[in-house]
């Protein structure tokens, strides 16, 4: 007889009601669903992040992650939910209302995202100086002064994206991402494509500029010794639900199967991945 097939995890307990004068999270969301034709992605997705909090989502791929973090910031419409900022639901904004509302915030791309035509200090402050906040001359200072925030020296400014090593364009990024001192930053898979010391390095860089701005953090990560160092806390995704939840330090001992197996990468447990053969 074939073994039973392992339950169904459940969905990640509620956190407790707040007192009635304690301030709304930094962002909330409630029954975020979202499909791409017949495959649900996001189910019904319940999460709260207060602020000046760090929190770390893993999951596998395409467990939901990045379409959560995109849906958060704009990128992709829900089907149904509601995302709160500040206790205000962007969704139900105008243009000009989300717009005022993503000014301050802050992303690290996967892949850094720099624009190769243009040298790192426009990088660092193209946000700032596409909206017209400020002058060539003072963007390039500005930029020179964020660089040294992440360990780059003023020459850097002047070299192009192609010149740079992987970990310095990741730095790149970071100091772009801070520049415009936001509220919240996001960051999408911090250490992809880099060596160990080089990945440590971002992480610690990462939870200095946080802790400096007093930002909110939300990043997605695979790599469990990055989420360790960023996170106050971790969640996992899995099938578009969240399922867990708890302190960094309790990520070696979830007392979750699922999370349990993910987190020690083991092929044999309640995640079944789809091979074709």
């Amino acid at each position: 007889m074939s073994a039973p097939a392992p339950a169904a995890p459940m969905p990640a307990a509620p956190m407790p009601a707040a007192p009635a004068d304690t301030p709304p999270p930094k962002i909330r969301v409630r029954g975020l669903t979202k499909r791409f034709g017949p495959k649900l992605v996001l189910d019904a997705l319940d999460l709260d992040l207060p602020a000046r909090h760090s929190l770390v989502v893993i999951g596998g791929s395409g467990s939901g992650k990045s379409v959560l973090i995109k849906c958060i910031l704009g990128l992709i419409e829900p089907d149904e939910g509601a995302i709160e900022i500040d206790g205000r639901n962007v969704l139900a904004m105008s243009r000009e209302e989300r717009e005022a509302v993503n000014a301050h915030m802050g992303m690290l791309f996967q892949a850094g995202a720099l624009f190769d035509s243009l040298p790192v200090w426009e990088n660092v402050c193209f946000g700032l100086l596409a909206k017209n906040e400020i002058g060539r001359c003072a963007a390039r200072e500005k930029a020179v002064e964020i660089l040294s925030r992440v360990g780059l020296t003023p020459d850097v400014a002047a070299l192009y994206p192609a010149e740079l090593s992987g970990g310095m364009q990741k730095r790149v990024a970071l100091a772009r991402a801070i520049a415009a001192q936001p509220d919240i930053i996001f960051f999408d898979e911090p250490t992809t494509g880099l060596d160990p010391i080089m990945g440590a390095i971002i992480d610690s860089l990462i939870v200095d500029c946080v802790r400096r701005l007093g930002a909110t953090a939300f990043s997605i990560t695979h790599d469990m010794a990055s989420a360790k160092r960023i996170a106050d806390s971790v969640a996992m995704i899995f099938k578009g639900k969240i399922i867990w939840r708890g302190p960094s330090a309790e990520i070696d001992h979830p007392g979750n199967p699922y999370v349990e197996q993910f987190v020690k990468g083991q092929k044999d447990g309640p995640i079944q991945m789809e091979v074709r053969r």
